[in-house]
């Protein structure tokens, strides 16, 4: 034992849990959850056991209570409809470790096919804003894998299932990795559906395929390439615009003035990853210099911490930032400000 150890204040926790099939559910298969809660704080030699109908956790410095918090907060995401797998315990413990106990299931989505909630503090702070009415335009960037866009979704879906707004509008340019419509087969519909596959999936997951499809023939739910957005005033309605970073400055100016009474506008994209010409301006970066300090417009940065894929991803995507900043420096829309 080294002399640290030896100095390092012991302690010891309890989290009872009165419902048996809730603590089979936070214990995991052969107490896997358990396991994992061990790794999340190696550092300090946690153990958590189960021993009747409570959880004993024992440990050094501060990691019982930040485990214990973790746990409940654990306990609360099951509750409120989340999955009691290792993705959820993990976004418990991260969001515990940033904001305390209570910060791990605030802003849960809720009336949804099944509930959404943020996995990590930056999707906690970036839905919040979401949800801000007075807000009526709201960037979204950050790096691919981060739910920018899906937690747009949701909160657009939510509030149009509560009758909150009458419709809820996506679009997003159909430039991608330097292919042209024109060259795809088929007509118009059969051109633009593989761009608008990613939307539709988290409309779908959201709402459910058959609801999906019963508002899209209302004309409540709409899915469209951007240039359809030309000449038309989007009253009532809750409106995304997806991959921004691949519509011109003139394009983004366009939609931008299209919001109607009673409308809000969420653009989403990565300012980084744009696959327009190389001298075309991106009408994302454009739009969030000149508009960023405009009183209802809020910008928030989500980052490679805030990856919710694969591990690896978050790795893949903390190495491109560090190989952009040596070569161009710090890109457009870094920070998190928020008129």
């Amino acid at each position: 034992m080294t002399e640290k150890t030896r100095q390092a204040r012991t302690c010891r926790q309890s989290v009872v849990i009165e419902s048996p099939q809730l603590l089979r559910e936070v214990c995991g298969p052969a107490h896997v959850h358990l396991q994992a809660l061990e790794r999340a704080f190696a550092d300090d030699a946690l153990r958590a056991e189960s021993q009747g109908g409570e959880i004993i956790i024992t440990g050094q410095n501060n990691s019982c209570r930040h485990a214990a918090d973790a746990i409940g907060a654990f306990m609360q995401r099951i509750e409120a409809g989340a999955e009691a797998n290792a993705d959820e315990l993990a976004s418990a413990i991260r969001l515990t470790l940033a904001d305390g106990p209570a910060g791990a299931t605030a802003d849960v989505i809720a009336g949804l096919r099944k509930p959404v909630m943020a996995q990590t503090p930056g999707q906690r702070s970036y839905l919040a804003t979401l949800r801000r009415d007075e807000l009526g335009l709201v960037f979204g960037v950050g790096p691919a894998g981060t739910g920018k866009t899906f937690l747009a979704v949701a909160v657009g879906a939510a509030e149009l299932k509560a009758g909150k707004r009458e419709r809820l509008i996506v679009a997003r340019p159909a430039v991608e990795a330097g292919e042209n419509l024109g060259f795809l087969p088929g007509d118009m519909e059969e051109k633009v559906d593989p761009y608008m596959l990613p939307i539709w999936d988290a409309l779908n997951e959201c709402l459910g395929a058959q609801e999906v499809e019963r508002r899209k023939e209302r004309r409540e739910i709409e899915v469209a390439p951007l240039a359809f957005m030309r000449g038309r005033t989007l009253k009532n309605a809750f409106v995304i615009i997806d991959e921004a970073q691949n519509a011109t400055v003139q394009q983004m100016k366009m939609v931008l003035t299209r919001l109607g009474r009673g409308s809000r506008m969420i653009v989403t994209g990565d300012p980084s990853q744009t696959d327009l010409l190389e001298r075309t301006g991106s009408g994302l970066a454009h739009a969030i210099g000149i508009l960023k300090d405009v009183k209802g417009v809020a910008l928030e940065q989500l980052t490679a911490k805030d990856v919710v894929r694969h591990e690896l991803v978050a790795r893949i995507v903390e190495a491109y930032d560090r190989d952009a900043l040596g070569r161009l420096g710090p890109l457009p829309g870094s920070g998190r400000r928020k008129s």
